[in-house]
């Protein structure tokens, strides 16, 4: 069943631009946000703890400013991704910094996203889970969350493994709420298609790597150019969980990606400093990165995404079977 809810934000087009680990930063969020989409970033990229608040007052300040200058401008929320897993001793101290700066959203991640509710409600936020299958999405649900972030195949990083047609189609089954997708949608065309198949947002990670706003390496940025999706390999062995990685990166690293090691013990402790930690220096990307050509500024991503959007929304309207498809057509049109 399609969602029965609308958005409650502002929206130029229905994204997020997915919070990365060690990319997503400041910067990023902002011009995602000031473009008209929802800018997200793991609050483990920031350490020590005293980064966070930096970087969270830098966020609502920098908005605020937007929104006093350009009024009337389309300017998307900000969201804070959240690991909620057991081995996280900093949780508290997130938690408190999200109650003292409110993002209008909280994606939770690697855990139960009922720690985050009541901070997060108290303020009048929405909390998303992310989850990678049904078992866990139904967990997220009975636990109170607003929404489900649906990890699917062909997510970079840390990847599911369900197509993200079936993964929507199975969650509105017994989900009403809101519904991100992702996995391996890269322009404006896979946007309406998720639309389309009943999320109501779309997550986008990789497309949003080499931007000018990331904290990616250039190095990263042109691997991610120079790279298709058969440069890809999905790997247990770097993080303890499944995640799809960049094969020229495994081998700069000395790593095999045809014999990746053993799945180490999973650790997802924000206190620790991230020094030589494995995967500092291996790159991740999705499904999606075929169809970057280059490096660019958000603001070009988003124009281009928005511009192809309209295209495939065009292209709905305009084909012979509009009966049989309105009710999916009525959901492109409402973040539109």
């Amino acid at each position: 069943m399609p969602s029965t809810r609308t958005s409650p934000f502002s929206l130029r087009l229905p994204v997020f631009a997915a919070p990365m680990f060690l990319i997503s930063g400041p910067e990023l969020v902002l011009a995602a946000c000031k473009a008209g989409i929802i800018g997200a970033f793991p609050t483990p990229n920031a350490r020590p703890i005293e980064t966070l608040d930096a970087w969270m007052r830098q966020i609502t300040e920098g908005l605020a400013r937007a929104r006093d200058e350009q009024p009337a401008a389309t300017i998307g929320p900000w969201c804070a991704n959240l690991v909620t897993h057991s081995s996280n001793t900093r949780l508290p101290e997130d938690l408190a910094l999200i109650a003292k700066y409110k993002p209008p959203i909280v994606v939770t991640a690697l855990g139960s996203p009922k720690p985050a509710i009541e901070v997060v409600h108290g303020y009048g936020g929405l909390v998303f889970a992310d989850v990678i299958n049904l078992t866990l999405a139904r967990k997220a649900v009975a636990a109170g969350a607003d929404g489900l972030a649906c990890v699917s195949a062909g997510a970079g990083g840390h990847t599911g493994s369900l197509s993200p047609f079936a993964f929507v189609s199975a969650v509105r089954e017994f989900f009403d709420g809101h519904v991100i997708v992702g996995g391996g949608i890269s322009d404006g065309w896979g946007v309406a298609g998720a639309i389309a198949a009943g999320a109501d947002y779309v997550y986008m990670g990789t497309r949003f790597i080499p931007v000018a706003e990331s904290l990616a390496q250039a190095e990263y940025k042109q691997m991610l150019v120079d790279s298709s999706v058969d440069d890809l390999v999905v790997s247990a062995g770097i993080t303890g969980t499944p995640a799809s990685w960049l094969k020229p990166s495994l081998r700069a690293n000395g790593l095999d990606p045809d014999n990746m090691p053993a799945a180490p013990a999973r650790n997802y402790d924000s206190s620790q400093s991230i020094g030589a930690k494995k995967w500092k220096d291996v790159w991740a990307a999705g499904q999606g990165v075929g169809a970057i050509k280059s490096v660019e500024p958000v603001a070009a991503v988003v124009e281009r995404l928005a511009q192809e959007y309209a295209q495939a929304t065009a292209r709905l309207a305009g084909l012979p079977y509009q009966a049989a498809s309105a009710p999916r057509t009525d959901a492109l049109r409402r973040v539109a």
